[in-house]
């Protein structure tokens, strides 16, 4: 049976499924946030299982499906207004790709603007690194999704050398600042580190092998960077640290249980519109007039 909770910092009731508390509690980094000291096989809030998990996505994706809808429509054709900005962060094979599928494509896809930020081109680098990264910023109405964003360039930069550590510390300052002003735009930010373990990493990267229909999506560079995962850890450890902000915290989502990753991403959505709270648009036009129009036709 669908449970009702309250969301403990904001006392907004939440229809919950087998939720047994909002996931944005356990999950929001805060202040002494430790990345090591999270189990990815956890699944905070929720007491459910793979087979009730599939029920409750489908359920609560009726429900989200609905907000969405109403936000497009009160707001797509507006110069300003609100939106949400989805950013999922990760190590590959974390999930990424099954986010988008299962939570963000059970909406209209017309409401979806989606950026995959991939390797820069020359033309990026010839600019500030957020500089293609404001060109994607969902307009009004819209829900945006990053699938991998301008943090790449911290964590990326960092791990791999690409930049010096004063120039990493200064992305980390101009990060703030670039969401501080979406946040006051009337964008509200949701950003999520699918956090997968090394072991679970290798059984997905296997079963890629193992399918032939899969290798598409394998990578050997992938086993490269699996030689670097400590220091991608300390790496995303200190993004948290310097870019967890109240007005764009990060959430820590343990991904080993890719049912769970689902469906508690599927409710950080729907509490940024819940939050949001959007209303369907009043008509410009007399729709007692319209009817007997088309009645006389």
């Amino acid at each position: 049976m669908a449970e009702t909770i309250a969301d403990a910092r904001t006392g907004q009731a939440v229809s919950g499924g087998r939720w047994t508390e909002n996931p944005a509690d356990p999950l929001r980094v805060s202040t002494g946030f430790r990345l090591d000291f999270v189990d990815t096989r956890a699944t905070p809030g929720y007491e459910g299982d793979k087979k009730t998990a599939k029920h409750d996505l489908a359920a609560c994706g009726r429900e989200l499906g609905d907000l969405q809808e109403r936000l497009y429509a009160a707001h797509h054709e507006s110069e300003s207004g609100p939106s949400v900005l989805l950013v999922l962060q990760a190590m590959d094979t974390a999930g990424k790709g099954g986010i988008i599928r299962h939570v963000v494509g059970a909406v209209d896809p017309q409401g979806i603007e989606l950026a995959a930020f991939k390797k820069p081109t020359e033309e990026e680098l010839a600019h500030d690194f957020l500089w293609r990264v404001r060109r994607r910023i969902p307009d009004p109405g819209m829900i945006g999704v990053f699938d991998r964003s301008h943090y790449e360039d911290v964590l990326i930069g960092r791990v791999r050398g690409l930049a010096d550590a004063e120039e990493i510390e200064r992305r980390y300052q101009a990060i703030n600042d670039f969401e501080s002003e979406l946040t006051e735009a009337g964008t509200r930010i949701i950003k999520v580190m699918l956090h997968i373990s090394p072991d679970e990493q290798r059984e997905r990267l296997l079963k890629r092998l193992d399918r032939p229909d899969k290798h598409w999506k394998y990578n050997p560079g992938d086993v490269d960077e699996r030689a670097l995962w400590p220091d991608y850890m300390a790496a995303y450890q200190a993004v948290f640290d310097r870019t967890s902000t109240e007005s764009a915290p990060w959430f820590v989502v343990p991904a080993d249980r890719k049912w769970y990753s689902r469906l508690a991403v599927q409710r950080l959505l729907q509490n940024a519109l819940e939050q949001i709270d959007p209303q369907w648009p009043t008509a410009d036009f007399d729709v007692e007039a319209e009817k007997r129009r088309l009645l006389a036709t």
